[in-house]
Parts: structure tokens; C-alpha cells; sequence
């Protein structure tokens, strides 16, 4: 089977992301925590675990979290962390969004946190969540979203793709809901916040090559004034991005 794009892409990257500042905190992993705290679900799953952060903080409350990842390099750090933690119920799996290995109904919850992004089919990835999460379970999806803008939109991902090339696509909100109600998903909440990437840590974390980090720059550096003033571009090329959590049940 032909490695992921992704999966190549974030080979070296795994232990950046494990102690990412951006991904370790939040207070979208706080709404995480308070949404299986108490309620002793049996199993849980974390789609596309990066870092591992939600696996982190959802484990001391369940019975046992899958955190599956198409990086290995990336579950074999989440792994180790979780070691070094003490957390001796979570269960690493490779595997992509969009195939699943897992029965259906298997899960009593499933999250997903800035990963869905680089899946090259969201809507397949959206279906299988649905599939493997229990009639009764609930499922909460985080992750930039582009604004309803297409100048601004058209420079949103534009810079992303430049500071990293796996990146597929930050939907709108607007986007998300057409694709979760083609998932089988009802919505349920969506809250937003904004947050700052700094722009030297934002680049290093990818290991985004100079040339198209010079590019980035560049593009920043002209940008029409609505881009500036909407992304608060500011002179070290640090900016704002929205940050929507979305949570569903299924249809």
C-alpha cells in the first residue's frame, strides 16, 4: 500500500507536535476533558491524533482511547508519552480517516481535533466517524475554519499550503455543515474562537523549507488591507486564525 502523503510529510515532525504549545493547550481541549468527565464511557476514539493532546486528556476518564494516525512516527511518540503519563489504556492504530478499521457502533464517542484538514476525502473520513460511533454516542470536531470570505478564504489557504504541503483545506462553516449532514451527523453546538499563531514556531513546527517561507512573507507583505486587518497580520508575520468546535450526533 502507497504511504499517505501526509503520512510522509509528518514523519519527522512527531515529537514537534507532541510538545506544541498551540496543540498541548486551549480551552477547546478543556471543553474535551468536560465532555466524557463523569460519564464513564467505555471506549472513545481519536481520529488523526497528531500529537496525542486529546488522547491525553480524555484517558483518565474512559476506559480506553484508540488514537489512530496515517504517521507512525507519530503514534510511536503518542505512545511513549502516554507511557511516560502513566496512561496504560490507550491503544495506538495506523490508519487513515477514511478507512477505518473498526466495527460499527464500536465507539461511545469520537473526537477529532485539527487533523481533518489534511484528509484528502472529508466526506468519506465524515462517514466513517459516523459509522463506527454508537447509535447513543456523541462526536466533537475541531479545526480551523476558513472565513465565508473568498478573498479571504483564497489567503487563508493559500498560506497554509505554503507552510505545509499536505494541507488539503480549512472549510467554512458553512461547508461543515453540508459535509456533516451528508455524514449522517445532526448538529448539535458550534463554538469559535480565535487563536495567534506565532509565525517562527508556526513555520519550525512544519519544518516548512525557507523558500516558501520567504513566499509566505512576501504574500503577507502585500496583502490588501481586509486580509490584514481580518488575520491581524503582524510584523514577525504572526496572525490569527478562527478555531470552530463543532459537536454532532448521529442522525
Amino acid at each position: 500500500m502507497t504511504e499517505p502523503y501526509a503520512a510522509k510529510h509528518y514523519a519527522l515532525r512527531a515529537q514537534d507536535y507532541v510538545t506544541s504549545t498551540v496543540h498541548s493547550q486551549g480551552s477547546d481541549l478543556d471543553r474535551v476533558e468536560s465532555l466524557v468527565a463523569g460519564k464513564e464511557l467505555r471506549r472513545v476514539l481519536d481520529i488523526g491524533c497528531g500529537g496525542g493532546h486529546v488522547t491525553y486528556r480524555l484517558a483518565p476518564h474512559v476506559g480506553e482511547v484508540v488514537a489512530c494516525d496515517v504517521t507512525g512516527p507519530m503514534l510511536d511518540a503518542v505512545a511513549q508519552e502516554a507511557t511516560r503519563q502513566g496512561l496504560s489504556n490507550v491503544t495506538t492504530v495506523q490508519v487513515p480517516a477514511e478507512k477505518l478499521p473498526f466495527e460499527n457502533g464500536s465507539f461511545d464517542a469520537v473526537f477529532c481535533r485539527f487533523t481533518t484538514h489534511h484528509w484528502s476525502d472529508a466526506l468519506a473520513g465524515l462517514r466513517e466517524a459516523r459509522r463506527v460511533l454508537a447509535p447513543s454516542g456523541m462526536a466533537l470536531f475541531i479545526d480551523v475554519t476558513a472565513p465565508p470570505s473568498a478573498l479571504l478564504d483564497s489567503w487563508l489557504q493559500s498560506m497554509e499550503l505554503l507552510r505545509d504541503i499536505s494541507h488539503v483545506r480549512d472549510y467554512t462553516a458553512a461547508e461543515w455543515a453540508t459535509l456533516l449532514g451528508q455524514a449522517g451527523f445532526i448538529l448539535q453546538t458550534v463554538g469559535t474562537h480565535r487563536l495567534r499563531m506565532d509565525f517562527e514556531s508556526w513555520v519550525a513546527r512544519t519544518k516548512t523549507h525557507p523558500e516558501r517561507v520567504v513566499a509566505i512573507r512576501s504574500l503577507q507583505q502585500v496583502a490588501p488591507d481586509d486580509v490584514t486587518r481580518h488575520f491581524g497580520i503582524e510584523a514577525d508575520g504572526s496572525f490569527m486564525i478562527d478555531v470552530s468546535s463543532i459537536q454532532v450526533t448521529p442522525l
